[in-house]
């Protein structure tokens, strides 16, 4: 199974914790993603075979779905945009617009878990907000929660406030992205669960393209989104997922500090890690991978 950890192409105008990004004629983008994988905000040795496949083809698969929703940027998948790379690098890539990013991660929750659980158990809140008291892991909230943080470029992204949010992109934008990130996660949560998926919470991230918001980077990945078996799904117990939360379980199980440099991950961990990003491809797009 081939695995693409870093690539090497001429042109390189950034490098993230997973995807290489190049330029190409005029406002074209070449967005590769890598099969690196992050936790905890931080790179792990080694990769994921297929992991950059699956998000590549995936965030394709929903950004040509939610186009109606909101402008993003994508142009193209890879091998069908023309593009003079490998075929194992051009089945991880996506031709994409050129965009100015905007600094936030738009976070939207759908369930109670990870992070927010924590909150919760510690405070009563999530994202500051009061909750209910008695919630168990797992639990599904009456309405989608919007939870923006910080986009750190090294390091860990921090939680911030609404208000914050707003005093860094203005009041009308902070309203704009809100509504865009709950809108598109309410209509690819339904598609997924009419597909045996729930999609516990997930992350977007927006730019101006022309000076309009638009979708960029990933979208609804196994790498940016907690999916859940949905006949599986058991609030306060275990939750099945497909997605790398069992990355981050065997690192937390392994007392990692979530400080670099981080452990490797066993061989093991890696192919059920494939074997889970694979599965919900397939769940999803009711196809193989190209």
């Amino acid at each position: 199974m081939p695995t693409i950890i870093a690539t090497d192409l001429p042109n390189r105008v950034y490098s993230g914790k997973v995807r290489d990004t190049y330029d190409l004629e005029g406002d074209r983008l070449l967005m590769v993603a890598s099969d690196r994988i992050s936790a905890f905000d931080i790179v792990l040795p080694g990769g994921i075979p297929d992991k950059g496949v699956v998000l590549a083809q995936l965030s394709a698969f929903w950004f040509e779905r939610t186009g109606h929703l909101v402008p993003n940027h994508l142009v193209g998948f890879g091998p069908d945009a023309a593009i003079n790379v490998d075929a194992e690098v051009a089945r991880r890539s996506l031709v994409v617009r050129r965009a100015d990013r905007i600094d936030v991660e738009c976070i939207v929750r759908g369930y109670i878990t990870g992070s927010a659980w924590s909150e919760y158990r510690r405070r009563g809140t999530v994202g500051g907000q009061k909750m209910p008291v008695g919630l168990r892991k797992g639990d599904r909230f009456p309405e989608p929660l919007f939870t923006p943080t910080t986009k750190a470029e090294e390091g860990h992204d921090e939680p911030m406030t609404i208000s914050q949010m707003a005093d860094m992109v203005g009041a009308n934008n902070t309203i704009a992205l809100t509504e865009k990130s709950v809108e598109v996660y309410e209509f690819c949560r339904q598609f997924a669960e009419e597909r045996g998926i729930l999609i516990a919470d997930t992350k977007m991230e927006f730019g101006y393209i022309d000076g309009q918001i638009c979708l960029i980077d990933e979208l609804l990945t196994p790498d940016s989104s907690r999916f859940w078996d949905a006949e599986r799904y058991a609030p306060g117990r275990s939750l099945h997922n497909f997605d790398k939360q069992i990355v981050r379980d065997w690192l937390d199980e392994h007392g990692w500090d979530h400080e670099p440099p981080a452990p490797e991950l066993p061989d093991d961990i890696a192919i059920k890690t494939r074997d889970r990003y694979m599965r919900v491809h397939e769940m999803l797009t009711n196809s193989p991978l190209r």
